[in-house]
């Protein structure tokens, strides 16, 4: 097993966001190599808590190692951060000062071959389960699910405009044997897409996304996830979401759309029956991006786009 890493995506404009206090109690929804949790004990320092999940063993185990010299002052569960009720309530937690998701895949898992997650390694098998305890892998999927489901996924999770094709070549490839390796799926993708459209580079990563994204849930409950996290900020508190597609960075903005809005009774009406009061202000009206010097050290950041946004009941 290769070493645990991966290098935090705009390390500083997150903590910036969160305006960290010296007392506060913080979730990071997503701990992976702890980077991003490591410099929020570090700011919070001597007082401020951390509570982490991530449903990825080693990258528990390499955020718990790296997190060490602040023992006592964290807690990592293995959990979903959609489960953040579960968790708070273990840690005895009702508010938060803070929130960050990061829904970026590691390096690791990216550059691990046995994991399956990268279309750049041909004989990885066809995995991509960020929990590894799960059932569903992305060879369940690509050999059990029917055309109909498979053109449903690469389209409404990858966006991809092949998807039929894709889909009924898959289906065909598989009636004569099953589809094991990463680099059986490419293979199909490719013939799959026209050759003008192939000219630019590979044309799988839209397709492995989707996958990804089907295998372990990626997009269910991230909606109410949001809102109800933003509900568990303390006045004054902020929530940090990195996002590394459109499909996730359209939900955090439609979620923090509703948040920020007030009433939303029939203008007609002479008074508010609905009571929905604002909750939050938007910091970022537009998203963050990195600078170009971190794209060129960290090419994963650049489709990444940060939004902030701070509690004010």
């Amino acid at each position: 097993m290769k070493e645990f890493s991966h290098i935090p995506v705009m390390l500083e404009e997150c903590m910036d966001g969160l305006n960290i206090k010296k007392d506060g109690v913080y979730f990071d929804g997503t701990v992976g190599g702890g980077g991003h949790s490591s410099e929020i004990l570090k700011r919070s320092a001597p007082d401020g808590r951390l509570l982490a999940t991530d449903l990825d063993d080693d990258a528990i185990k390499a955020a718990t190692d790296r997190l060490s010299e602040y023992d006592g002052r964290f807690r990592i569960f293995k959990s979903d951060y959609k489960d953040y009720e579960k968790v708070l309530k273990s840690a005895g937690v009702e508010e938060l000062d803070g929130v960050l998701l990061d829904f970026g895949v590691s390096s690791f898992q990216l550059d691990c071959e046995e994991r399956g997650f990268s279309y750049m390694k041909a004989s990885a098998p066809l995995d991509m389960r960020m929990n590894r305890a799960s059932g569903l892998t992305a060879e369940d999927v690509v050999n059990g699910y029917t055309a109909k489901e498979l053109t449903r996924i690469l389209r409404d999770y990858g966006e991809e405009k092949f998807a039929p094709q894709i889909a009924s070549n898959i289906v065909k490839a598989r009636e004569s044997k099953r589809l094991k390796t990463c680099g059986e799926l490419v293979e199909i993708i490719e013939s799959s897409i026209p050759a003008k459209f192939r000219q630019n580079g590979p044309c799988a990563r839209k397709s492995f996304q989707a996958i990804r994204i089907a295998v372990n849930g990626e997009l269910e409950g991230l909606y109410d996830c949001v809102t109800g996290l933003a509900s568990k900020l303390k006045k004054g508190g902020r929530i940090v979401i990195l996002t590394f597609h459109s499909l996730e960075d359209r939900i955090v903005k439609q979620a923090f759309k509703y948040l920020e809005t007030g009433c939303i009774c029939n203008k007609n009406l002479p008074v508010c029956v609905c009571g929905k009061k604002q909750e939050i202000e938007i910091i970022t009206k537009k998203p963050i991006t990195a600078s170009v010097k971190e794209m060129a050290l960290n090419s994963r950041s650049k489709c990444a786009k940060l939004r902030i946004a701070e509690k004010i009941i």
